[in-house]
């Protein structure tokens, strides 16, 4: 392997003999890429292991090709929503010391798993009624917030999970849901990367892994959420535009540039970068490079098709709430993504925030009552349509459809005179759909008031093992040499809602 001192300047670094009479061999081209790769740090491969990356076949037989995911930013209140308690009612404006439930303050779980980011956080006492009228579910019979009427209709396709923890009390849980590690410890990969990591593309001219909507804030971790970290550049999520006149900021060329003309600059990078391969097989960002390049030429034209909504009927369009202010902006996200994945597209991660500056749009600290309605309904009718155009079609067999968020939020009112509630680690409601995961069916639970998770309890990475399962990959047969991954990261399938 060429050499280098870390002290000198990358334009200085020198060639040794081989590399030098192996870039001749090359030709002047290969001289000259080589030279500059080289100027840019890139280092020529290693010596071979026996260990190598994986081919993209599942580990074992899959019951999901896709996943949809569905993130709402900010931490969506169990207790509206998903996990309705009535007892909260019963005891509101009481103090926690008032109640026959003043003992979830003494639970060892309050701080056995927490790590505490800001210390201004605290678990107020003071009960703060319900923001939401709720009533009994048809198909299940179990409690439900009443602004999710189209999510029920699907209830019989649904697995709720109501035993989620988390050990993050500020938003860099939104990170540590993706990649199951605490701020604290830094980047690493996140669910969709493994996923891109561990199976092969089902179409070459889209991305295996997009992501659609506003990103997380740089402070709660940023792109990271669907970065991947020491897998490789290869394997971050590519953002896109829900906009068929320009999905792919910057990867576009001039309207001076012909077809014709760029498929052959195409061509010419395309045989630079592979004779540089020759010489740098194991470099990720070289490999990152090439693949970008041939993946763009093809997205150019497959990923506009994608948001031509107008190919779908009125009635289709409809389903999605196209034909509302209200819904027509997270519809048109989940009309993509039910096309992404009819087209390939292995993992789409959207994500559900707002213009704001705190930790998102399902932040509820304050004026709850009329966010939590708008922020439903805002998202009700386009996932329900989502869920019913997959079975209608039949590809909810095998697409997975996961609605997730950081945290929940607490019992208590945050502040005196409250007016919404504070972030809750403890206890919290997500749910799956699809993909071979069992419907109609509630596993886990919390307490009366919906403070700690008290039954089929499940950190982060609970959910990770679960979508990977179901793609048939076993996380431990991913693992990187040298990147040695704590039991904690696997995390385990969630057997009881698996069909």
């Amino acid at each position: 392997m060429t050499t280098m001192n870390p002290k000198q300047p990358k334009s200085s670094r020198s060639l040794d003999r081989r590399t030098f009479l192996s870039d001749v061999g090359l030709g002047f081209t290969g001289l000259a890429l080589g030279s500059m790769l080289h100027g840019e740090g890139i280092c020529r491969g290693g010596e071979h292991t026996s260990w190598s990356p994986p081919d993209g076949t599942p580990h074992f037989a899959p019951r999901a090709k896709n996943v949809i995911w569905l993130f709402m930013v900010g931490g969506v209140s169990q207790m509206e929503s998903f996990d309705v308690k009535p007892a909260i009612n019963k005891y509101a404006n009481k103090s926690l010391d008032e109640t026959p439930y003043a003992h979830v303050l003494d639970n060892p779980l309050l701080d056995a798993n927490l790590r505490v980011v800001d210390r201004r956080k605290k678990n107020w006492k003071t009960i703060y009624p319900l923001q939401v009228g709720y009533h009994q579910a048809r198909e299940n019979g179990i409690l439900i917030a009443d602004d999710w009427p189209h999510v029920e209709q699907c209830l019989g396709d649904i697995a709720l999970i109501r035993g989620m923890w988390s050990t993050d009390d500020n938003h860099g849980a939104q990170l540590q849901f993706h990649t199951g590690r605490h701020l604290l410890e830094g980047m690493y990969p996140s669910l969709g990367s493994w996923v891109h990591y561990g199976l092969g593309s089902l179409n070459e001219n889209l991305p295996q892994f997009v992501v659609m909507g506003q990103p997380i804030k740089s402070r709660f971790g940023g792109n990271g959420s669907h970065g991947s970290d020491y897998l490789g550049p290869e394997h971050d999520g590519v953002m896109i535009r829900v906009d068929p006149q320009d999905p792919l900021p910057f990867g576009i060329p001039g309207s001076d540039v012909s077809r014709e003309e760029q498929q052959r600059e195409f061509e010419l990078l395309g045989e630079l970068h592979h004779l540089a391969q020759v010489q740098y097989p194991d470099d990720a960002r070289l490999r990152a490079r090439i693949k970008s390049y041939e993946l763009a030429f093809g997205m150019q034209r497959a990923m506009p098709e994608v948001f031509q909504f107008e190919q779908e009927t009125a009635a289709t369009q409809s389903l999605y709430g196209l034909d509302d202010p209200a819904t027509s902006d997270f519809g048109r996200i989940c009309l993509a993504a039910r096309r992404m994945v009819q087209r390939g597209v292995r993992f789409v991660q959207v994500y559900d925030d707002g213009p704001n500056d705190a930790g998102g749009k399902w932040d509820t600290h304050n004026n709850s009552q009329p966010r939590l309605v708008d922020n439903a309904r805002s998202v009700d009718k386009p996932i329900g349509g989502l869920l019913q155009d997959l079975k209608r079609r039949g590809l909810l067999d095998e697409t997975l459809v996961c609605f997730m968020t950081e945290f929940g939020r607490t019992p208590g009112g945050q502040g005196e005179k409250a007016t919404g509630r504070e972030h809750h680690p403890y206890g919290f409601t997500v749910w799956m759909a699809g993909g071979g995961i069992k419907g109609g069916v509630v596993h886990g639970e919390t307490d009366e008031l919906g403070f700690h998770a008290i039954a089929g309890r499940h950190y982060v990475t609970d959910i990770h093992a679960t979508v990977l399962h179901q793609l048939g990959l076993d996380s431990r047969r991913l693992e990187v040499p040298g990147r040695k991954r704590l039991n904690i990261d696997h995390g385990t399938p969630i057997r009881e809602i698996i069909a």
